[in-house]
């Protein structure tokens, strides 16, 4: 079985394993950012499922995998909605720290020490796909959407962000978030494995999904809070893609 696996990231991940539900640890940028990723994956989930989150367990019967799952900070919410989530790692020390959340939470997660194209192999099959901030870790970035693309059902819904790849995405992302705030340990990312959305745009479609959206995720350091944009998609952003039934 082939992997996108790249062992160097998942390195990185590992050793940073126990500090993922430290607000103000190692993970702090992904708890601020966390809000504003829940508004956009609610909002398509709902959309594409005609669902209503105000209700009580809207996505119930929804079998939701959040690929890259690290301590749970998505899997937890989407169980709470009702979903039935598996939340998968390839760092095998974020999966017990998130059976551990989970359980203190009370909330029933399947989650698996496992890869992307070890779970299409097995033939596991989702409504919806969580992709967030995984796809400038992997290997071959085509090959690992692809493996994605055969885990969704037919009308699937993947939700996939990463980081742009430009001057301002390496300031902001790189010498800010790593050396100047130092919310991320050096090294955290490689400003080459940057993904822009059109070619982002391009992989999805090569990976045969159908490209639906795409939003950004803004950082405002005045009111130190993120919000999403139509027109910003110059550092963070956030794409939504479908599999159409035959």
């Amino acid at each position: 079985m082939t992997t996108t696996v790249d062992a160097s990231e998942i390195a990185k991940f590992e050793a940073m394993a126990a500090e993922w539900w430290d607000p103000n640890g190692k993970f702090k940028p992904l708890h601020m950012l966390n809000p504003c990723r829940l508004d956009y994956i609610i909002s398509q989930i709902e959309y594409e499922f005609d669902r209503d989150a105000t209700q009580d367990k809207p996505f119930k019967n929804l079998r939701i995998l959040d690929i890259g799952c690290g301590g749970g900070l998505l899997s937890e919410p989407m169980a709470r909605l009702g979903a039935n989530v598996v939340g998968a790692d390839a760092a095998e020390r974020n999966i017990p720290v998130a059976q551990l959340h989970a359980d203190q939470a009370g909330l029933v997660i399947d989650y698996r020490h496992t890869t992307a194209e070890a779970l299409a192999e097995a033939g596991e099959q989702f409504d919806v796909i969580l992709n967030m901030e995984v796809v400038e870790h992997v290997a071959d970035p085509l090959a690992y959407l692809t493996a994605c693309q055969k885990l969704l059902k037919p009308d699937g819904l993947m939700i996939c962000s990463t980081i742009n790849r430009n001057p301002k995405s390496y300031v902001m992302a790189i010498i800010g978030a790593e050396h100047i705030m130092r919310w991320l340990p050096k090294g955290t990312h490689e400003w080459s494995k940057f993904i822009t959305p059109d070619e982002l745009e391009k992989l999805l479609s090569q990976a045969g999904l159908i490209f639906e959206d795409k939003k950004g995720f803004v950082f405002n350091p005045i009111a130190w809070s993120w919000s999403l944009s139509s027109r910003d998609l110059s550092v963070n952003y956030v794409t939504a893609s479908s599999k159409r039934a035959e």
